[in-house]
């Protein structure tokens, strides 16, 4: 605590930023949907796009996942056979 006249300055020490960033986390956790608050955002979903669209939609949604963990597994094992290729010894009679 730092004094400055009749003021009284508190000097940031540990744990006041340390309770400062748990209120913030706290806070944005308030905003966050609840269980009853997923129930109304499904059905205004629902009323959006309709009981046909929806399946349309996840089946979409399934194909881009998918799509995007196949490339991440191909990017891993080009990866690793790069690795492997470095790794590999040099046999010195094929020079």
């Amino acid at each position: 605590m730092l004094l400055c006249g009749e003021n009284v300055i508190f000097a940031p020490t540990s744990r006041n930023l340390l309770s400062n960033k748990l209120m913030t986390n706290l806070l944005l956790l308030g905003f966050l949907p609840s269980g009853s608050e997923w129930i109304i955002i499904a059905l205004v979903i629902l009323l959006l796009f309709g009981g046909k669209k929806i399946p349309e939609l996840m089946r979409g949604l399934g194909k881009g996942v998918k799509s995007f963990k196949d490339g991440v597994n191909e990017a891993k094992d080009e990866i690793n056979k790069a690795k492997d290729e470095l790794d590999k010894p040099v046999d010195p009679s094929k020079n």
